[in-house]
């Protein structure tokens, strides 16, 4: 078998499990505030046969990315999983405290996996009818890529439109020269932290270099001064 055609059905799989738990122990509506993942549509009898993937949309109020959970038959996912996720992504969301930040009229063209990394190609639209704005545009990407990146085997999205891999958003300040790969909550944080110990132990190594300096001077003029 595929190797990856064997990861995406393993992928599968563990969603189906994770969300069919999920739907099972919650029985109560969304309450986005609390950031829970539950399906916005009525379960049928064939349940079984379905799964909960995770779709993302900015909060109307918050403005943050927010989970929405949405139930798909496991055979269409299985058969073509990233075109089937941006399908169900552009169809916007169901809970009305939602919306999404994809613009009107984007068309997927091709999605498809190379090695850990999802090329999906794009219809001009995509940028042609973006608002513009940095936040609002790293909005849009992320949307993207936390739904592509929640199958175990994407690990970055790369992004093309009409194929062509040196797009841009209208205002040039983000391109897609590179693959875009997951952002988690606090990886600011955490490289701002990381900066403060460089320049910290920068700082400290300076100060150890002019201490050791300045004492070895102040030595060898007592030897000379004793000589």
């Amino acid at each position: 078998m595929n190797r990856k055609v064997f990861l995406t059905i393993i992928a599968i799989l563990v969603i189906g499990i994770v969300g069919v738990t999920i739907y099972l122990l919650t029985n109560k509506g969304t309450d986005v505030s609390q950031n829970e993942i539950q399906p916005q549509e009525e379960v049928g009898s064939d349940t079984m046969r379905q799964t909960i993937v995770t779709l993302y949309y900015q909060n109307k109020e918050t403005k943050e990315l927010m989970p929405e959970g949405r139930m798909v038959d496991s055979k269409t996912l299985l058969t073509d999983p990233y075109a089937t996720l941006m399908g169900l992504l552009l169809e916007g969301p169901k809970n009305e405290k939602l919306q999404t930040v994809i613009p009107e009229g984007t068309r997927v063209v091709k999605a498809e996996l190379k090695g850990d990394t999802v090329y999906l190609d794009l219809s001009k639209e995509f940028i042609d009818n973006h608002k513009g704005g940095q936040e609002a545009e790293n909005m849009t990407i992320y949307a993207i890529v936390n739904t592509l990146t929640q199958l175990n085997e994407v690990n970055s999205v790369k992004i093309l439109i009409n194929g062509r891999e040196d797009q841009a958003f209208k205002d040039n300040k983000i391109n897609f020269k590179n693959a875009f790969v997951r952002i988690e909550k606090g990886n600011n944080t955490t490289k701002q932290t990381n900066t403060n110990n460089t320049n910290n132990t920068t700082n400290s190594t300076q100060t150890n270099a002019t201490t050791n300096t300045t004492s070895n001077t102040q030595a060898n003029k007592t030897v000379n001064s004793a000589t």
